[in-house]
């Protein structure tokens, strides 16, 4: 039926409803609102109306229609020849056929809220309109049969511009989506251009009348007569006979492939919908086109080996990483397989990070293949995949093709484009004798061991090791230093010394002049000096230095250094002739056995190594260890020391004496002047009893009784004087104690009469009242009790008889010593002396007690102790 406009659902049921009344010639779905614009006749005459649709409301069933206009550009009746509404619904474009394009701004479903213009006046028939919009601006294409033109309608003059002077068909031109920048499609006889708001972008060569044009998902749709000769494009070209043939093309212009191709007769239109195409022709008849999938198409491709076209498919599809990966993969087999070696290896490298780089390695490890490894393993390590074993190959690669431009560019990529294991490919370069390329990449990223590894070991470059270790951290250069000391040491000593003299004071790292003055100087570190002794093992000269350097700056450095330079030292003094030299030799040892830094044992052992006396001597003195100096005189027959030694030590050591008899005794020489020395120091300080030394010298065969006759007559004679002299004490002290008996008696028996006339403190004439003692002293009362400190004892004889109280109270302790009294007995030479001073102290006579009363004999005994007491307490005793 005539004026009807029908509806078909997805699932291809129709309905429709009563539009016009006459006919409809155009309609114009938007595809982010449910509205339809339509125009059509409702009466006979050229007087076409325009009705906005709201599908989404009804109006007896159909839907409601909330505007009705008459399309008429200036009063004049003409047809309309397209139609375009903008998707924000406030532009409306209508085209006619005398060339006029009229504009409805503002809400194209209210009257009162919009207002038409008309936008273009021309002569040549409009064949197509197309809003865009970029941003805030807004574009309308203008299509005529001949010329193509843009206005901006952002802009309240609407300017204008004409991009072409030829233009279309009806139905010949479209509008791509934005990922193609909204392009306006004009499909010519010839070509098919594309233009932008202000110029003519690329067209494309495609033969044939074209009778309509459609742009959809990226594909353009072109419906072209399928003859050779096609008349010339007129507005009404698109009609055609119903017997000729109209063919269906579908480009895909990203990827440059006819994606469809196929005959049609008198097709009416074609929508796209659903994501298919919907043809429909004069028949009745509606045909799908439906797109395959993604994976369809590559296999297509994949059995005609259009590998480009497939991978450009599979981007446009947005296909992953994985997917392209596998395009490129199957590319490059097919590549390998036709012998294109060059052409495989650009594709498996677009491979890398999804395709198992042994996939490819194992195509390529021919010799002839190399170049193509070479490049695969380049871009492996580019993209920082490559594993040890791939810079392993690369840098063999590199070293069997000799490129030595190649490798450096490899190896001297900045720190930040570092795609590989270098430790790996020093050790490569090292086997392959690229010495100097694995000395610059070990120096480089600070590879110390295997830099001075090489230097030292292939390149023998003993002087540019050392530099480098002086130039590295403390922590780092000393470690170095323990590992190739000893052979920096053989070759190059002055320098090797030098280092190791800055590494054991105040290291600091070695730098450049400009990086000494920028940086500030770093708080210095210590290395052990002790440790690097080693170091030295051939080059005692060396050594000698250095630990004369030591224990000048570092005065309190290790016992080892002392002792090792100790040891130099004797080593030299052994060694030498000169008599001067000897001698400062022999100071220089004896300052570091002063010094208090040499352990005491090693230094003994390194003097008597080297029978180096003086220190022997002086170790043994600081030992005090006298017996050894003197045993060493004595195993060297130096007499004169050992009596020397003898007078000084004798006193810390009084048995060096009776050695030296015993020593002077064994001798078969003649030593009579040692002996009579020895003799006479033994008299004087009784050291020995004249009956040991008797025995002693008895076992010298050459000794005779005139050695040892003025000993005995001295010693003989000082017995003499002393029996004599105890002869007359005990003389003395009988008759002390007989008169004191007699003075005990007579106080016993007899009055004491106190004739004392002055008074013994204050030496006045007595007055009474007055103090008299049985001592005869008497006191005045006053001067008694001023002076006196106990009531019953005389103040005069108070401090005798208390220096008395106090032997006797000594010798009361002493009695119980007896450790004491053993260890002195063992130490003595003269044990007998040493008995009778304790039978003196009375430490063997049997403890009693005064208040014992043994058998009725108590009072005797009882009287006498009472005697005793009374004569300390009150008689003043001589002494």
């Amino acid at each position: 039926m005539e004026g009807q406009i029908w509806f078909l659902t997805r699932s291809l049921q129709l309905t429709s409803f009563q539009a016009y009344k006459l006919r409809v010639t155009h309609l114009y779905q938007l595809k982010q609102h449910s509205i339809l614009v339509s125009v059509g006749q409702d009466e006979q005459g050229i007087n076409p109306l325009v009705k906005v649709w709201n599908l989404d409301k009804r109006d007896s069933g159909s839907p409601l229609c909330t505007r009705i206009f008459p399309a008429i550009p200036g009063n004049k009746p003409t047809e309309v020849s397209c139609l375009s509404v903008h998707e924000n619904l406030n532009f409306m474009a209508i085209g006619f056929t005398d060339g006029s394009v009229v504009l409805t701004k503002g809400d194209i479903t209210r009257d009162r809220h919009s207002k038409t213009l008309t936008l273009h006046e021309g002569t040549s028939p409009i064949t197509g309109l197309a809003f865009r919009q970029a941003g805030k601006v807004t574009h309308l294409f203008v299509a005529a049969l001949e010329k193509v033109l843009c206005y901006t309608l952002s802009v309240k003059e609407y300017p204008r511009l004409d991009l072409d002077t030829h233009g279309c068909a009806l139905n010949c031109s479209a509008l791509t989506d934005p990922s193609q920048d909204s392009q306006f499609i004009v499909a010519g006889d010839d070509c098919v251009y594309l233009y932008q708001p202000d110029e003519r972008g690329p067209c494309f060569a495609f033969d044939g009348h074209k009778l309509l044009a459609h742009w959809h998902r990226g594909y353009l749709l072109l419906l072209t007569r399928d003859n050779k000769s096609p008349n010339k494009s007129e507005f009404g070209s698109r009609e055609t006979s119903p017997t000729e043939k109209q063919v269906l093309t579908v480009y895909d212009l990203d990827n440059k492939f006819i994606a469809y191709s196929a005959s049609f007769d008198g097709v009416i239109d074609v929508l796209a919908e659903w994501g298919s195409f919907y043809v429909l022709t004069h028949d009745s008849k509606m045909y799908v086109l439906q797109e395959k999938d993604t994976q369809t198409k590559l296999e297509m491709l994949f059995k005609k080996n259009l590998f480009v076209m497939a991978i450009n498919l599979a981007k446009s599809q947005h296909l992953d990483s994985d997917g392209l990966s596998e395009i490129f993969r199957q590319y490059g087999d097919h590549l390998y397989i036709k012998g294109d070696h060059d052409g495989a290896i650009q594709q498996y490298i677009r491979t890398i990070g999804k395709l198992e780089p042994s996939y490819v390695i194992r195509k390529f490890l021919d010799a002839q293949r190399i170049h193509n490894l070479t490049a695969y393993l380049q871009a492996l390590h580019r993209q920082s995949l490559a594993n040890a074993d791939h810079t392993t190959l690369l840098l063999n690669c590199y070293t069997k093709l000799k490129d030595s431009s190649k490798l450096e560019e490899f190896i001297k990529s900045s720190e930040s484009e570092v795609h590989f294991d270098v430790e790996i490919a020093i050790k490569v370069l090292r086997q392959a004798g690229y010495h100097s390329h694995a000395v610059f990449l070990a120096e480089r990223h600070a590879h110390h061991e295997w830099y001075l590894k090489i230097q030292l070991e292939d390149l023998k470059n003993y002087q540019e090791a050392l530099r480098y270790i002086g130039r590295l951290p403390f922590e780092q250069a000393e470690s170095n230093m323990k590992r190739y000391g000893k052979t920096l040491m053989h070759h190059v000593p002055e320098g090797t010394t030098l280092l190791l003299k800055r590494l054991c004071t105040d290291y600091q790292p070695s730098r450049d002049s400009a990086d000494r003055d920028s940086l500030d100087r770093m708080p210095g570190n210590k290395a052990s000096s002790e440790e690097f002794i080693p170091i030295f093992a051939n080059n005692p000269h060396e050594l000698r230095e250095f630990l004369e350097h030591m224990i000048e700056v570092e005065p309190r450095s290790s016992q080892g250094v002392y002792d090792t330079l100790l040891e130099l030292r004797l080593q030299d003094w052994a060694h030498e002739q000169d008599p001067e030299n000897k001698k400062i030799l022999q100071e220089a040892a004896l300052s570091l056995l002063k010094s208090d830094n040499t352990v005491f044992d090693k230094a003994l052992v390194l003097c008597q190594m080297h029978s180096f006396k003086e220190g022997v001597l002086y170790l043994y003195e600081k030992g005090k260890l006298y017996q050894q100096i003197m045993h060493y005189h004595m195993q060297n027959e130096e007499y004169g020391k050992v009596v020397e030694a003898c007078k000084r030590y004798g006193e810390q050591e009084v048995c060096l004496w009776e050695q030296a008899l015993g020593y002077f005794a064994r001798k078969e020489e003649d030593c009579k002047t040692y002996i009579s020395e020895v003799l006479q120091h033994i008299e004087q300080n009784n050291l020995m009893p004249p009956l040991l030394v008797v025995q002693t010298l008895a076992h010298n065969s050459t000794a005779t009784l005139s050695v040892i006759k003025d000993y005995l007559i001295n010693k003989l004679q000082r017995e003499s004087q002393q029996i004599e002299d105890d002869e007359r004490k005990i003389r003395q002290y009988r008759e002390e104690t007989a008169h004191l008996r007699a003075e005990i008696q007579e106080l016993r028996t007899s009055a004491k009469i106190f004739q004392k006339t002055k008074c013994s403190m204050c030496n006045s004439p007595l007055e009474l009242p007055s103090v008299h003692f049985l001592c005869g002293h008497s006191f005045h009362q006053h001067c008694f009790e001023s002076y006196a400190e106990s009531e019953a004892e005389c103040p005069t004889c108070t401090p005798g008889n208390r220096k008395v109280m106090d032997m006797l109270r000594a010798q009361d302790q002493k009695r119980d010593l007896h450790d004491h009294f053993t260890r002195q007995l063992r130490c003595s030479n003269d044990g007998f002396s040493v008995v009778a001073d304790y039978f003196g102290r009375g430490v063997f006579n049997k403890l009693t007690l005064i208040t014992d009363t043994p058998g009725g004999k108590a009072g005797t005994g009882s009287l006498e102790a009472d005697l005793q007491r009374d004569l300390l307490m009150h008689t003043k005793r001589n002494a």
